[in-house]
């Protein structure tokens, strides 16, 4: 719990007793990889902080095709949001990537706990509002970036999942085919003449 520990006290001022209170909240888990925390159609009924391993949050078309909304790493949230607070089947599904550790907390949990210690709703709109600007950002890039200025964003943005995500994977996030990014990868890393 020590690292979720440092995570809320970088964001909101607490007393022992009640950082003792949020953490006895949640319930650590293991995952292993490949395997799924949440398949679209089930009701989320969990938020998990990522403590260990990564995850990729990704929506199926009905035909079957793969889009990646993001991906969750250490000190990162899962969950489906819109699942989680109006209690219907989640569109996404998310699967871990690599052996992983998480921290969850049910929704009746969560009211408790913003009931008995205020300042967890400060840490809640902190960590909404940065998840609003990434959409933000993922949106705007999904609409006005050429298919390299997406590779090379999501590269810059996210220097500590990049090299732990296959080219599948990444290609799914950027909206493009595995040989397609292959092939711009190529052209990136070719020496200019």
């Amino acid at each position: 719990m020590e690292i979720f520990k440092e995570y809320i006290k970088k964001r909101i001022s607490v007393t022992d007793e009640q950082l003792e209170l949020i953490t006895s909240s949640y319930t650590p888990t293991t995952v292993k990889r490949k395997n799924f925390v949440l398949r679209a159609g089930e009701i989320c009924n969990f938020e998990g902080f990522v403590k260990k391993g990564s995850f990729k949050i990704f929506y199926l078309t009905p035909n079957g095709e793969e889009h990646i909304l993001y991906f969750a790493i250490e000190e990162w949230w899962i969950s489906d949001i819109a699942s989680f607070n109006d209690q219907e089947p989640a569109q996404l599904y998310i699967q871990a990537l690599e052996d992983a550790e998480i921290l969850v907390i049910s929704r009746e949990q969560k009211e408790r706990l913003f009931h008995n210690c205020p300042q967890v709703e400060r840490l809640f709109r902190i960590m909404s509002q940065r998840s609003q600007v990434a959409s933000q950002h993922r949106i705007i890039a999904a609409l006005g970036f050429t298919a390299q200025e997406r590779y090379l964003d999501f590269i810059k943005r996210y220097p500590k999942i990049y090299p732990r995500i296959s080219n599948l994977q990444l290609a799914s996030y950027i909206g493009v085919s595995q040989e397609f990014l292959s092939r711009m990868k190529r052209q990136i890393l070719k020496p200019n003449k």
